[in-house]
């Protein structure tokens, strides 16, 4: 299964576009689509889940026009979009049940069964008959899932899953999603580096509308060995070192600051890192925000970076 995604743009009035010519491909697995706020993951997601329309581009799904034929791809995908309103006075079995009657499965045993193994599989089924205004968030996201894989889409779009959750549920979810990944695709819509990180094979970075780097995580991990450094300084040494230094990133550590920079040779002072998926994405936002060049191998990084972001969530 192949999921072909070419220039795609989509405007909102004449001073916003949040889509600029978006190119993708991707295949079964998981597949993280990572980038801060506002880059136009939500519009792209939106946009594959037949949601709106594109300006302009085409996307297809083994051969479906997925802007044209939506009621093909509709009876073939499951959405959990970030925002989703749930009735807080019915059940979780009984809700599931009803999406699953609006959604063809007809016969009350078969409706019943599916409803039964999705709630097994997303660790709901001793809440079964709790009603979903008294769910936590991490188990409303859960019952998310759950809704999404009524009828056993091959197309799985999650659209900013476990924003909010704590470490416990956010690792309860990564396990469901680890699980349901395979024989399907599965796009993972994040600003959280850690989950791509954890749950993705192959993913893409996009930022003010635009794909600035796709292709494996540890291929691109490894373009950076070797060029990645490290030194902790004092808060009033970091202006000098922004001046000095292609800073990636910083993250404050007792009053002092962790820095990290890219070069190919080893500045003076500086100590060498194992680089990880933090290092690729700060290196190509920061590239991209201050106007470098766009890089297929971050381990050519020759464009001017800033450190305006702290590791910790991805946020």
């Amino acid at each position: 299964m192949k999921l072909s995604i070419q220039n795609l743009s989509k405007a909102y009035g004449p001073s916003v576009r949040a889509l600029n010519g978006v190119d993708l491909s991707i295949t079964e697995g998981m597949f993280g689509l990572l980038g801060p706020n506002g880059a136009g993951k939500t519009t792209l997601m939106r946009t594959i889940a037949t949601l709106q329309k594109a300006d302009e581009g085409t996307i297809d799904l083994d051969g479906v026009d997925v802007l044209r034929e939506k009621d093909n791809i509709r009876r073939t995908l499951g959405y959990l979009p970030q925002e989703f309103g749930l009735y807080p006075d019915v059940t979780a079995e009984y809700m599931l049940g009803h999406i699953a009657q609006l959604k063809g499965i007809a016969g009350r045993g078969e409706r019943r069964d599916t409803v039964h193994s999705l709630l097994e599989q997303t660790n709901l089924f001793e809440v079964r008959g709790r009603k979903l205004g008294g769910f936590s968030g991490g188990m409303k996201q859960r019952f998310g899932i759950a809704q999404a894989l009524i009828g056993d889409p091959s197309l799985l779009i999650v659209d900013e899953p476990t924003a909010g959750l704590d470490p416990e549920e956010r690792n309860r979810f990564h396990n469901i999603l680890s699980e349901i990944s395979e024989n399907r695709i599965v796009i993972l819509s994040t600003h959280i580096v850690d989950d791509v990180s954890v749950l993705c094979n192959r993913f893409a970075i996009l930022d003010r509308g635009k794909v600035l780097l796709s292709g494996s995580v540890q291929e691109q991990i490894a373009q950076l060995d070797g060029c990645v450094w490290s030194r902790i300084v004092q808060k009033e040494q970091l202006v000098e070192v922004e001046e000095r230094h292609e800073v990636i990133l910083t993250r404050l550590l007792g009053g002092r600051v962790l820095v990290h920079v890219t070069n190919k040779q080893q500045p003076d002072g500086f100590e060498a890192v194992t680089p990880d998926l933090f290092d690729v994405y700060f290196a190509i936002i920061r590239g991209n925000r201050n106007g470098g060049n766009q890089v297929s191998k971050v381990g050519a990084i020759d464009s001017g970076l800033q450190p305006t972001e702290n590791r910790g969530g991805g946020q």
